[in-house]
């Protein structure tokens, strides 16, 4: 579930979070969600992306959408729908801040891990300027093909834009589906960048970064992660071995919750 909230002054940078209290489900509860957008000078709402897993996130999801009606074919609009009131604090510091401060930035999501880094792709795709980061490698681990409809229309539309500003190699996406049975695809027309940098199985975590320090001989590289302890152990270990290229890894970690 996407939710988009807006909130007088309020500022926040990529890779940031905010800590949510909604008291229609309990005063007591403060529960921290990652920001997937980011408020810009020219629109002001900023959003989270929530998966319904637990009895805090069943109930705020029951109060944001209308309980549905047999008579009712299309959703009310805004101004007649009464909202539940949620206190926002923050926004709060994260790793994932920092990949705009590297001239190259691998970024490595598993499942719902993808959030801290769809706010970056939304700051690329907005234009932020006054960047340094000239090359980001994404790489995404979902174990079924349905995960990555939760931003195919962001990763499209990011491709997209930098094929028109002739910039190709400025984004290098790579797909990871790792559940191999009753396998499928995207098929969908708008969907063909994606499906074409849609891979079967696990990353080869080693090889991958020996290629990245191949194409970024002596650079600093920034890797940050965000998902299954498993992913996280190897890609620490592989970035503190040393590299032929003269290429340094440097490992960030976001929390994964």
């Amino acid at each position: 579930v996407e939710l988009r909230m807006l909130k007088k002054d309020f500022k926040a940078r990529p890779g940031q979070y905010i800590v949510l209290n909604c008291p229609g489900v309990s005063s007591f509860e403060n529960h921290p969600f990652t920001l997937t957008k980011c408020p810009t000078a020219n629109k002001e709402t900023f959003g989270i992306h929530l998966r319904v897993v637990g009895d805090w996130t069943d109930r705020f999801t029951q109060l944001l959408l209308p309980p549905p009606r047999a008579d009712m074919e299309i959703l009310p609009m805004v101004q007649q729908r009464r909202y539940p009131k949620i206190f926002v604090d923050g926004p709060f510091g994260g790793p994932s801040e920092d990949v705009f401060n590297y001239d190259v930035s691998l970024c490595v999501a598993g499942g719902i891990g993808v959030t801290p880094f769809a706010c970056v792709l939304h700051a690329l795709l907005d234009g932020w300027r006054g960047i340094r980061l000239q090359r980001l490698y994404f790489v995404w681990v979902c174990k079924e093909i349905q995960s990555f409809y939760w931003f195919a229309e962001l990763l499209c539309a990011l491709h997209k834009k930098l094929w028109q500003e002739n910039r190709p190699d400025y984004f290098n996406l790579k797909l990871y589906v790792s559940c191999t049975e009753s396998l499928q695809r995207m098929s969908e027309e708008r969907y063909r960048p994606l499906s074409s940098r849609l891979l079967v199985g696990r990353p080869k975590w080693k090889m991958l970064l020996e290629e990245i320090g191949k194409s970024n001989k002596n650079r600093r590289v920034g890797v940050f992660c965000c998902g299954p302890k498993g992913i996280s152990r190897t890609l620490h270990r592989l970035c503190n071995s040393a590299r032929s290229s003269g290429t340094t890894f440097e490992f960030n970690k976001e929390s994964f919750s």
